[in-house]
């Protein structure tokens, strides 16, 4: 009788380890998928799906308001087009906010930085998104718009009023993107729903308070205003077709209040521990 002597691995000594086959990589999740996925789970929360379906409903509700109260004299697409727009510039924002916590917020974040573990790509789709509801948003509330304009002047009996070109329709969706990555950017700063949600509030109507209120009091913080205050200088978007000055104002307020701490987010992002 004889015996084998077998190496640690169970292997006879001497012989050949058996060949196994490479496990083939698996491929990177595509871009349309991320973002397929991203847009979805800004619609299948009932915070998102509210908040989204609440755009639709202020529109309306924005116009009829105008169509029952304003005056004859008022009843142009302006009008119209800035009453559907403010709550536009509020819920928007808390859109983009919460696609970002919504990670942090409700513990998915492990499972989504699990599955596609650069973050980076899921940072940009999530702007992406947040980008394409801003736009879409803006377009439909320019067809409400005029709709409205055309039902109102026509129950008024007056003629109807197109006081609003392409060009200023641009400029307002970009001042409306522009404020909808505010929101993204603190969801990126706190990833927390509930701090950034304060931070937005406080942002968008308590600093805006006060930078008036010294512009009103101090001549000198006047003239600096549009260069510090980036949510003055963004607001020109809505009134006028900016000058290179006031584009130049626009820049060196939204680095400082926009691309700078968009840029502290992301490292954070990208390091922060996930639980």
């Amino acid at each position: 009788m004889t015996t084998t002597a077998l190496d640690p691995d169970g292997l006879a000594t001497g012989a050949a380890p058996p060949a196994y086959a490479a496990r083939p990589a698996p491929d990177p999740i595509p871009t349309s998928r991320l973002l397929g996925v991203e847009l979805r789970k800004m619609f299948d929360t009932r915070s998102g799906a509210w908040l989204l379906t609440s755009i639709g409903l202020t529109a309306l509700v924005a116009t009829v308001a105008v169509v029952l109260v304003a005056p004859e004299e008022s009843l142009t697409y302006d009008t119209f087009a800035a009453a559907i727009g403010l709550p536009m510039t509020v819920i928007l924002p808390i859109v983009a906010l919460l696609s970002v916590t919504s990670e942090w917020s409700q513990r998915t974040g492990l499972t989504t930085f699990t599955l596609a573990p650069r973050r980076g790509r899921v940072i940009a789709a999530k702007a992406v998104c947040a980008l394409g509801i801003g736009v879409v948003s803006m377009l439909v509330a320019a067809a409400i718009g005029a709709l409205g304009n055309l039902v109102g002047a026509s129950l008024a009996g007056v003629d109807h009023v197109w006081d609003l070109g392409a060009l200023q329709l641009a400029m307002i969706t970009l001042a409306t993107v522009l404020n909808m990555f505010i929101g993204f950017m603190l969801g990126l700063v706190l990833r927390s729903s509930a701090a950034a949600l304060v931070a937005y509030f406080v942002y968008q109507f308590v600093l805006s308070g006060l930078t008036a209120l010294l512009a009103l009091l101090q001549p000198w913080f006047a003239d600096l205003q549009p260069w510090v205050d980036f949510n003055y200088s963004q607001g020109q978007l809505f009134d006028v077709v900016p000058s290179a000055e006031q584009w130049a104002q626009l820049g060196v307020s939204g680095f400082f209040w926009l691309v700078l701490p968009l840029a502290v987010g992301l490292r954070l992002v990208l390091r922060s521990e996930v639980k």
